[in-house]
């Protein structure tokens, strides 16, 4: 925790938008950077960077995360006497808000007692998360997107579990791809690690080792201002940890510290082939939140559109 709390002096954003601030980086979203996100549309073609919300998603049940429950309460509702009149169906879903493609809320990990922009930690209770729920960027996540495909750039179907993605590897992949991520985007990572569980079926392997970013991005996403940061990994971040001692550095020091929104477990397989096909790794991107009162995430179909 050393390490973390030395960087956390440098990439802090507490009362950068004020004391009261519950949005982080978010800010970063200007209606001038929507715009700029909207010109990407060119030729209307429509991307679902979503996994789906059933019971062959990837949970394992690891610190109490299943795969969602889904259930009919009406398959033939009637209303009115008419045996050949109208019927309805309805249903119910019982998830973790954060068992598929989802965001992590500011309210989700923290350290010290404080969350982001040092709201009392104690603000979470049974009820909810009192400061920095999902709901305070419900007015959604729009903006241009990017995309680095660092395992097609390596040249591999995935990158290993364990791979430290370092700042050289991203901008290395920016150069090769002539695209740059810059203040008010949202950055997507690819690391191919998704198809452990879509091809392979190892929900334990995608879900427990992975490539992500190694702690050394984080001075490096603070300096690009970036809105929010997602990869089709289940923790963003590279694990095993390079610290044993020290789990999830880089979800203390973006969420915490930062205020930086990540996203995790998105599908970036098919967005990934077109772009390396018609060249353009940029595009709109939408993914706003369900504006869950006091939630520390929420399931997402995010979409992109070039």
């Amino acid at each position: 925790m050393e390490k973390v709390r030395a960087l956390a002096h440098k990439v802090s954003n507490w009362g950068r938008w004020g004391t009261d601030d519950e949005r982080g980086t978010v800010n970063f979203i200007t209606p001038e950077g929507v715009r700029r996100g909207a010109a990407c549309v060119k030729r209307g073609r429509v991307f679902s960077l979503g996994l789906t919300f059933g019971a062959e998603g990837p949970q394992i049940g690891q610190g109490g995360r299943v795969n969602p429950l889904h259930l009919m309460s009406a398959v033939a509702g009637a209303i009115g006497p008419d045996p050949d009149g109208f019927r309805y169906a309805d249903d119910v879903i019982i998830m973790p808000l954060q068992c598929a493609t989802q965001w992590d809320s500011l309210a989700h990990v923290h350290y010290g007692g404080l969350l982001y922009n040092g709201f009392p930690a104690a603000t979470i209770t049974p009820a909810g998360a009192a400061r920095n729920a999902i709901d305070k960027v419900g007015n959604g996540i729009v903006a241009r997107g990017v995309l680095l495909d660092l395992a097609r750039d390596a040249g591999v179907d995935r990158l290993l579990p364990g791979h430290v993605i370092t700042p050289d590897q991203l901008e290395a992949a920016e150069r090769k791809q002539k695209v740059r991520a810059d203040s008010g985007d949202v950055l997507l990572i690819r690391t191919g690690h998704l198809s452990v569980f879509k091809n392979d079926g190892d929900r334990v392997l995608y879900m427990r080792q992975m490539p992500g970013l190694g702690i050394g991005c984080v001075e490096w996403l603070h300096a690009r201002e970036v809105a929010a940061v997602a990869t089709d990994t289940s923790a963003v971040e590279v694990i095993p940890f390079e610290d044993p001692a020290t789990p999830l550095p880089v979800h203390l020091l973006c969420i915490r510290d930062m205020g930086l929104t990540l996203g995790e477990m998105f599908d970036l397989d098919e967005l990934a082939a077109d772009c390396a096909t018609d060249g353009v790794w940029e595009f709109f991107f939408s993914a706003p939140p369900l504006k869950v009162t006091g939630g520390v995430g929420s399931p997402l179909n995010p979409l992109a559109v070039k």
